[in-house]
């Protein structure tokens, strides 16, 4: 098992910028693939970005060219780089994790954190 924390959520200026971290516990973290996923009220949790074992990454359309997501093994540690923000980038961003590369939905992801919020103001 995993466990993992995000920190880094804040209110930002629209075109501003953060850094989400996802600190995980546990064994294998290099072994397990992640993700970021975001929520905003009233809306279903949606993919954001996400990062295979081997490295690769993949972004959904919305924020491909201003997300980048990426890992520290040494740090067990995932991140989220933000930039250009958007007051519509505003939600709760989650970070998961999960030994099985399957599809980019929050029901195939076995393992998450509590969330940071993220606000964006115009």
């Amino acid at each position: 098992q995993v466990q993992l924390v995000e920190s880094g959520g804040g209110l930002v200026q629209a075109g501003g910028s953060l850094r989400l971290s996802c600190a995980a516990s546990g064994r294998g973290f290099s072994s397990y693939h992640m993700g970021w996923f975001r929520q905003a009220p009233g809306k279903e949790r949606e993919f954001v970005a996400r990062l295979r074992s081997s490295g690769v990454t993949y972004y959904a359309d919305s924020v491909k060219g201003r997300f980048t997501i990426s890992r520290d093994s040494a740090k067990s540690t995932v991140y989220l780089q933000m930039t250009s923000l958007k007051p519509e980038d505003t939600a709760v961003y989650y970070c998961a994790a999960d030994r099985r590369w399957s599809t980019p939905t929050p029901l195939d992801y076995a393992y998450w954190g509590r969330g940071t919020q993220v606000t964006v103001s115009s």
